[in-house]
């Protein structure tokens, strides 16, 4: 064999073999590729805080970028702390009572759509009427997360904040008192109690708003019950009966059940002030 055909073919055998080495480190490159993606797979899966953590640096790292882009610091989680959605996304009744507030209140429908879901959410929870629970919100605050009586109250549903302290731990301490949803659950949790102990919606309200050894409550059961009446018309409820209704008289019977004594409605004064929720 002439020696240019030997050179050729050796050429030629030299090339074979770095091609088939390159595919096979191909070919095991990519297979410890693989074999690396799953394992980390399989870690995030099982280490959610890794994933968690590689999430967040992800986040900041994005972050970091688009402020370097437009020079401006953004807030990526604003709308996840925004207390607000969309009425028209609520049940008829639901939507009907957030439209109704707003409109009488002069609040924006979007924050109370979400306060009338949560309202909602908890009233079937806790088996209390949810209009009864934004009635009380109307009463106290007229909706203003932020409101504070003399004596101290505060918030939506006007709970006394050093009074239930403990009530507050797991949401972060007592300042989460001003945060709606959070001092909503709360509000709810007192009134639960307060219903429970006194035997009735009416005694509930009473023991509510710190009034139930004092002779009257300046009217503030009259008051809630009377919008809780005006918020199930607006949602198009059935009006609640006034009075229990009166059982019938059995032929042992003589003389007619003496009717139950209207309860007494008194002016509104400052003891709405004395929530003590107790």
């Amino acid at each position: 064999m002439p020696a240019s055909a030997k050179v050729f073919a050796a050429m030629r055998t030299f090339a074979s073999d770095v091609t088939d080495g390159f595919l096979e480190i191909t070919h095991s490159g990519f297979a410890l590729l693989g074999l690396a993606v799953a394992f980390v797979a399989i870690t995030l899966f099982a280490r959610p805080d890794l994933r968690h953590e590689g999430e967040a640096q992800l986040r900041d790292w994005l972050q970091s970028r688009q402020v370097a882009v437009i020079d401006m610091p953004t807030e990526p989680d604003a709308i996840d702390r925004a207390t607000a959605s969309n009425p028209k996304d609520l049940p008829r009744e639901q939507a009907a009572v957030a439209f109704w507030l707003s409109k009488k209140y002069k609040v924006a429908p979007e924050p109370l759509a979400s306060l009338v879901s949560e309202a909602y959410a908890l009233g079937q929870s806790n088996k209390i009427d949810p209009t009864l629970i934004l009635a009380i919100m109307a009463i106290e605050s007229s909706f203003n997360p932020f409101a504070q009586s003399a004596v101290g109250a505060q918030g939506l549903m006007q709970v006394m904040t050093s009074v239930h302290t403990d009530k507050y731990d797991n949401f972060g301490g007592r300042l989460a008192a001003f945060d709606p949803v959070t001092n909503l659950r709360v509000g709810v949790k007192v009134l639960k109690d307060c219903i429970a102990r006194a035997g009735s919606v009416e005694g509930g309200l009473r023991h509510y708003v710190g009034a139930a050894n004092l002779a009257s409550d300046g009217g503030y059961a009259a008051k809630v019950l009377a919008e809780h009446g005006r918020l199930r018309q607006a949602a198009g409820l059935r009006a609640l009966p006034a009075t229990p209704p009166q059982p019938l008289l059995t032929a042992k019977q003589t003389t007619p059940l003496t009717a139950p004594a209207a309860a007494p409605v008194a002016s509104a004064v400052e003891q709405v002030a004395l929530n003590t929720n107790l």
